[in-house]
């Protein structure tokens, strides 16, 4: 069990189970680099490239995105330490904003981000483990059985297939999820064992590849500022949006330690640190494996190939190695649902403690100290949305509310810095206000061209959040009237 200090916003009464701070700043940061890296590094970078003309601009973008996360990174650095609270972003949007705006946030994380991200994770884990293990191929169906779906104005048969993608997907949000219930310490084990397995492979392949991969150091040639700039600013400005859409996503899982602040010893040193060490570790890792990836073929093959992993592993070592590879994303994949599941039943945990939620929620296992229902319920959506088949479709579309969230937090930052001068604040954000300002004026520019570029995501990404306003209203009514909502 679980015997650390207990976390102090957490209790209601002496008897009532809580929380505890079992995370040290170590495990905060290896949550973090655990949580960014998973599929998107391997696949992602075909995206940026599909938009990119040359090598020079195609690093560039993925420099700009970690330096314009780790900006992000720096704000909620002193967030997370005035505030050491389960929850994360939603304790901050709460005290900067009200209940209404955190809720929205918790609303869309529960029912889309978090869940639609676990389930995108470990359908990605099935498939790289079928490629790793020819016998366990996800499409192979396991299960038929009839079914109906509305199409073009007629109800058509369509069949349900349970496969052995969909076997393992489901076992692993299962099985992770038991390990978290089981008690926060060997749920962070889990992770730390899963990131460093992760990272020793990423590293390997980084240092065997330059050394003894056959690549060419042609491919690595930038470019000149006309080729970058041609056809024209507009187009070059709306690329750059368009492939800022991929890397964020490649960069997303940073506020994960936001979330499980609750549960981190030493907060107002641990967090700074951990964002610190863990946002800068990733870009350092996302900058070598995509030269890497330049070293191993040009940028045009880059744009042309679905995994890009996998295509390097080929070219620079052996039909063996990229079959390997498969498996290395296997792994990442488990590391990065592992982490996602640890973080994101904290947010709905915080909501239920403030009534804004089933109450149950809230509940905290009296042996294990780990908030057991929102985990098990977290597992419950996402296996439903993996099984549904609308994972990709889920996480795509709450990316805007997503990355909306993260400038709201900035510009809360900045409102709290005016409304509580008085508020201890034990890490202050550097260079302020003009780095909070310089991340809403990027973030907020990306947002509009995404608005533009991509107007189906955002605007159903507004449609969900809409989604909970009604249930605002009657958690927010039933809280006002003392009602227990189970």
């Amino acid at each position: 069990m679980d015997t650390e200090t207990a976390s102090p916003n957490t209790a209601s009464a002496s008897k009532t189970p809580t929380l505890v701070r079992g995370m040290s700043a170590a495990d905060a940061t290896f949550l973090i680099i655990g949580g960014i890296i998973g599929s998107a590094i391997f696949l992602t970078p075909k995206d940026v490239a599909q938009q990119m003309r040359t090598p020079l601009l195609f690093l560039l973008v993925w420099a700009a995105g970690g330096a314009v996360t780790f900006m992000a990174g720096l704000s909620f650095a002193e967030l997370g330490a005035m505030y050491p609270e389960a929850g994360g972003q939603y304790i901050y949007l709460r005290e900067a904003f009200g209940d209404l705006a955190a809720f929205l946030y918790g609303w869309l994380m529960f029912i889309a981000g978090s869940s639609g991200g676990i389930a995108a994770i470990v359908v990605a884990f099935a498939a790289y483990l079928g490629k790793a293990v020819p016998a366990f191929a996800s499409e192979k169906v396991l299960l038929a059985l009839p079914g109906f779906a509305y199409h073009a104005r007629h109800i058509v048969e369509r069949p349900f297939h349970f496969t052995v993608g969909d076997f393992f997907a489901v076992s692993a949000i299962l099985v992770l999820t038991a390990i978290n219930v089981w008690g926060l310490r060997r749920g962070v084990i889990l992770q730390n064992i899963s990131t460093w397995l992760k990272y020793g492979a990423l590293a390997a392949f980084v240092i065997f590849g330059f050394a003894l991969g056959h690549g060419h150091l042609a491919n690595l040639r930038l470019g000149g500022l006309g080729q970058v700039l041609h056809p024209g600013f507009h187009a070059f400005m709306s690329a750059m949006g368009v492939a800022f859409i991929a890397v964020f996503w490649s960069y997303d899982g940073w506020v994960y330690v936001a979330w499980v602040s609750g549960e981190v010893k030493n907060p107002q040193r641990s967090i700074p640190r951990a964002l610190t060490l863990g946002i800068l570790g990733v870009v350092a890792i996302y900058l070598l494996m995509n030269t890497v990836y330049l070293y191993a073929m040009p940028l045009d093959q880059i744009a042309s190939t679905e995994t890009v992993g996998e295509a390097a592993a080929q070219i620079l070592f052996s039909p063996l190695v990229a079959y390997l590879l498969s498996f290395v994303i296997a792994v990442s994949c488990v590391g990065a649902a592992a982490s996602n599941i640890l973080a994101g039943a904290r947010v709905s945990y915080a909501m239920a403690v403030d009534g804004l939620f089933f109450r149950r929620m809230a509940d905290v296992h009296r042996t294990f100290r780990t908030p057991w229902f929102a985990l098990v319920t977290q597992a419950v959506v996402a296996c439903a949305i993996a099984l549904s088949g609308t994972y990709e479709q889920a996480f795509t579309y709450s990316m805007f509310g997503m990355v909306l969230s993260y400038v709201a937090s900035v510009v809360a930052l900045m409102v709290l810095r005016r409304t509580r001068p008085n508020q201890p604040r034990p890490y202050r954000c550097p260079l302020y206000p003009w780095l909070p300002l310089a991340y809403i004026v990027l973030i907020g520019g990306w947002l509009l061209n995404t608005l533009i570029e991509r107007p189906t995501e955002a605007l159903v990404c507004v449609g969900f959040m809409a989604l909970g306003v009604p249930w605002y209203v009657y958690w927010k009514r039933s809280a006002g009237q003392g009602s227990v909502v189970r």
